[in-house]
């Protein structure tokens, strides 16, 4: 194996082994692979009822510096990247014969990606999306706050959950099937979630989050029909499930949010998450290669 090179595996603990301090050491920025990693862990092989993703870590001068995950037939997530290191990668999947639809990352990195893979496939990269990642400083809540209360989800609000993910899903264009059959094997089923209730206990709003990896802990979906918004409920609900973490002994709670929503951005920043990222997505017009 040579040390200063992209490593790859399908092997969630050997991956782990090589490169879970590197995930650890920056729990915020790396969300995405902690909470995926943690996730297939728990789930053991196949238990997701997904194919085995490919893992890949950058090794330079005996230390870990990047990492990446993706499925098959999905796209490539990769940690913060040099133009340098995106370039060895594209050659690297390029001679593996991978044939990527996608990538993300943080901005800069997704771009340098973007531009290597074109160079190095022909493909032509379009950015799909833009998104600012959030780490919770100072949490302050609203006030006043609108009048309710949180409530934590079971089983008897399942279809009611299940129907709001739907429309979350919908609502941030993500194409992807959520009913009672295929729950399971979404990515919004390991979450926890809490419903915001008017005082007659009728849910208005819902925040999700991911279980605690590493400290961090990730707010995600938050959605309020679009009939209710306006009223403070996401905020008053995000707020609930931001406690709920602290409480837990998370050390860092972060979210994304929609680069291009000035509201829910300026309703985190008023509640105390602070934007530590840029986060961008690339589509590329597919070739003829044979995915791996």
């Amino acid at each position: 194996m040579r040390p200063n090179d992209w490593h790859l595996t399908e092997d969630i603990d050997d991956f782990l082994a090589q490169a879970g301090d590197f995930l650890r050491s920056r729990p915020a920025l790396h969300t995405m692979p902690l909470t995926v990693t943690e996730k297939l862990r728990a789930l053991g092989p196949a238990g997701s009822g997904n194919p085995a993703p490919v893992f890949g870590w950058l090794e330079q001068s005996g230390e870990v510096r990047a990492t990446f995950y993706r499925f098959p037939g999905r796209g490539l997530s990769v940690t913060s990247l040099t133009p340098e290191q995106a370039d060895t990668l594209a050659v690297r999947l390029v001679s593996l014969r991978h044939a990527l639809p996608s990538v993300s990352a943080d901005h800069t990195t997704a771009t340098a990606f973007a531009e290597a893979w074109q160079r190095h496939t022909g493909a032509t990269p379009t950015l799909r999306f833009r998104l600012h990642l959030h780490r919770l400083g100072t949490l302050t809540p609203p006030e006043p706050a609108p009048p309710g209360r949180g409530r934590l989800v079971d089983d008897r609000d399942h279809e009611h959950l299940i129907r709001w993910c739907r429309e979350f899903a919908a609502d941030v264009g993500e194409t992807v099937t959520i009913d009672a059959a295929s729950w399971a094997n979404t990515r919004f089923a390991e979450k926890s979630y809490t419903f915001w209730e008017t005082p007659d206990g009728t849910p208005v709003s819902m925040a999700g989050v991911n279980p605690m990896v590493a400290g961090q802990i990730r707010v995600d979906p938050v959605y309020t029909p679009a009939h209710l918004r306006g009223r403070g409920y996401a905020g008053a609900v995000t707020v609930e499930v931001t406690r709920a973490a602290l409480a837990a002994g998370a050390t860092d709670v972060v979210l994304f949010s929609d680069a291009a929503n000035p509201t829910s951005n300026a309703l985190y920043r008023r509640i105390g998450y602070v934007p530590i990222a840029d986060w961008a997505g690339y589509d590329f017009t597919l070739t003829e290669s044979e995915d791996s």
